[in-house]
């Protein structure tokens, strides 16, 4: 007589567990944003799953406000939405599906029965041999920063009135206000320069030292730096210093390029000896302001967990399975999420905290996110007088998924005929 695969209590257990457990996907803290069913930003790769098996108000009310110091780490700020523990019942490890005899085969018997030609009674008969959990588990962490730096842009200066501190106190860089310019959180990246009020200033070309000219680089090019020579002749390019041009015949004629000289002037400057400074633009002086570049970026850190069972799983599975969110938290700075009945999900919520990617010093994190979701795969093994074949449990919906392997199929290869006709 065949033994139930899992315990009497067990059996009276799994259908509170597992409505506990369809009910995390709704589950958020304070201030996030619900989660879907689908899993939005976290797509993962079967390469991801082999690798990790085998290893097994919407922005802060003080966001825009100035800040009067660098964005150094304040150890009294208190994060900006407090974040609550989780609620609920006993729900036990979310990795375990958990499926009682019974269920699988209605499960398996139900696929079974969509197909014209497979017979019922492996599905209703043979042994359930073993259950493994195939999950796979992605964690990620987002944390939008904000990051500001100062760069001094140089012009010529031609005239008028500028606007420097004689106008008023020049802003501090974490004073600006961008309301104007700030983006959709968790943006993946944008960039955008401002100028900072009264920062204009005058001062001497630094090329020329304030004359407005530089030596000239081709007549020039050998004198000592600050030295020149006004009515440097080059040789002729024409006759080549000779004055004249040779014909066949032997005569020669007066070079029309320097007159019979034999010598032109410096084709750059004139033989003046200096060129005009394009820094300035023959101006001596420039204006000068300062710029601020402000760069909103995420950073992003990913985790993934999967149990040893899921580096066996054909790729098509995790293809068709859908992702489940069970935790979507958005804070200031978010701490490890809080499963009441899980110690797995707390820890592996840690290590993707404690994974935060670094912020540069001359950044300050605006809010982060944390979410945490799970690809529920199950595998099922029947037995019977020393043949087995498995099939897999696909995510909460318990979509079935077998392909290879049937030990009842009566179909004379006809099947194939019928899948085609059903397109």
């Amino acid at each position: 007589m065949e033994e139930p695969l899992l315990s009497e209590q067990g059996d009276k257990s799994s259908q509170k567990e597992n409505d506990t457990l369809s009910a995390y996907q709704y589950v958020g803290r304070a201030g996030s944003v619900l989660p879907t069913a689908s899993l939005a930003g976290t797509e993962i790769s079967v390469d991801e799953i082999r690798s990790a098996a085998a290893h097994s108000e919407r922005y802060p009310p003080s966001l825009h406000s100035a800040l009067l110091s660098s964005p150094d780490e304040d150890p009294n700020e208190q994060a900006v939405v407090p974040q609550s523990g989780y609620g609920g019942g006993n729900t036990g490890e979310f990795q375990r599906q958990v499926l009682d005899e019974v269920e699988i085969r209605e499960l398996l018997i139900d696929y079974v029965g969509h197909r014209c030609c497979w017979g019922s009674r492996p599905a209703r008969t043979w042994k359930i041999q073993k259950v493994e959990d195939c999950n796979v588990y992605i964690g990620t962490l987002e944390t939008f920063a904000e990051e500001r730096e100062v760069v001094k842009v140089r012009e010529p200066y031609v005239d008028g009135k500028i606007d420097g501190q004689d106008s008023g106190p020049q802003i501090g860089l974490w004073e600006l206000d961008l309301r104007s310019q700030f983006p959709v959180l968790f943006i993946p990246y944008k960039e955008a320069a401002v100028k900072i009020p009264h920062s204009e200033a005058i001062e001497k070309c630094s090329g020329c030292v304030g004359r407005g000219e530089i030596v000239c680089p081709q007549c020039n090019a050998d004198q000592e730096h600050g030295f020149y020579k006004e009515n440097q002749l080059t040789p002729c390019p024409t006759c080549y210093g000779r004055g004249l041009i040779a014909h066949k015949d032997g005569s020669d004629t007066i070079c029309g390029k320097c007159n019979g000289k034999g010598k032109t002037y410096c084709s750059t400057c004139g033989s003046h000896g200096l060129v005009k400074c394009e820094t300035c633009k023959g101006r001596g002086s420039l204006k000068t302001h300062n710029v601020a570049i402000v760069k909103w970026k995420t950073l992003k850190t990913r985790k993934v967990s999967a149990t040893t069972g899921a580096a066996s799983v054909p790729d098509e599975v995790f293809h068709r399975a859908r992702g489940v969110q069970l935790c979507n938290t958005q804070a200031y700075q978010c701490t490890p999420a809080y499963f009441a009945d899980s110690f797995f999900l707390n820890q592996f919520s840690s290590e993707v905290i404690a994974e935060r990617a670094p912020i540069p010093p001359t950044a300050r994190v605006i809010c982060e996110r944390h979410t945490i979701s799970v690809v529920p795969v199950t595998r099922v093994t029947m037995a019977h007088r020393g043949r087995s074949f498995s099939f897999y449990i696909i995510g909460l919906s318990r979509e079935v998924y077998l392909k290879d392997y049937y030990p009842s199929k009566f179909c004379w290869g006809l099947c194939p005929c019928l899948e085609w006709l059903k397109r």
